[in-house]
């Protein structure tokens, strides 16, 4: 593990899929790790495993429902209040399948409140601590939906499609700041979402491919930016 002294990254939905994979990356190159899920005992889960694979990682765990604004305040008080933050990686989401017109009337509500509102919270938050210090790095964690309209999953291509335009807008305004922001855009990885699949791994994306990514991003000059990058299955998405 490489050392990167005193540099902290906080990670949301850290304890599954890509969230875990980003994590156990970060870690490994050396960053202190402030990770975020739903679940305390998850968390729990994830310290110790990452503990016991790296025995000098820091790892620091705050449960946090991001379907809840007033629980995203309480974790960016806690925060803003240890840490400075180096990389924001919001990585949290809410998946649930259905078209527009058939959708529970609240469904794209609850897709915006995680896909959406979460990120825009914690990257305002962040994003001003970071202007302060004049250094950093914004990941948001997106999806092909973004890209291209599944209208068997209408509310969450709409909140992909604001994430999108939200880590677009914060590019511009952050850049004369010297702060990075990059859309991590995967297409069908394979994650909890995908359960019982019989499709076989070997034609998703897997979650340490959307960390290698994110890493190779953060080990780039720091003069280059890049704005996105598109990950898709060799064979098309699934």
């Amino acid at each position: 593990m490489d050392t990167i002294k005193d540099k902290f990254a906080l990670v949301t939905g850290a304890t599954k899929g890509m969230g875990r994979a980003i994590s156990f990356a970060l870690v490994r190159e050396g960053y202190a790790l402030i990770a975020c899920a739903r679940s305390q005992a998850n968390l729990d889960q994830l310290q110790k495993d990452i503990q016991e694979s790296i025995p000098a990682a820091k790892v620091y765990v705050q449960s946090c429902d991001f379907s809840y604004p007033a629980q995203i305040i309480t974790l960016l008080d806690w925060v803003k209040a240890s840490f400075q933050i180096d990389v924001l990686v919001n990585n949290v989401g809410l998946f649930v399948p259905g078209r527009l017109l058939d959708e529970p009337e609240d469904q794209l509500a609850k897709h915006l409140q995680v896909n959406l509102f979460s990120s825009h919270q914690l990257s305002i938050a962040i994003g001003r601590q970071m202007r302060g210090n004049q250094s950093g790095h914004i990941f948001n964690i997106s999806s092909i939906a973004s890209r291209e309209a599944v209208a068997s999953a209408g509310s969450y291509t709409i909140s992909k499609y604001a994430l999108a335009g939200l880590t677009a807008v914060l590019r511009q305004e952050l850049q004369k700041d010297n702060i990075k922001v990059t859309e991590i855009i995967p297409g069908s990885t394979l994650t909890s979402s995908w359960e019982g699949t019989t499709v076989p791994s070997e034609d998703f994306i897997l979650p340490e491919d959307i960390a290698r990514a994110l890493i190779s991003v953060l080990q780039m000059s720091a003069g280059a930016n890049v704005d996105e990058i598109v990950i898709k299955p060799i064979k098309g998405q699934i």
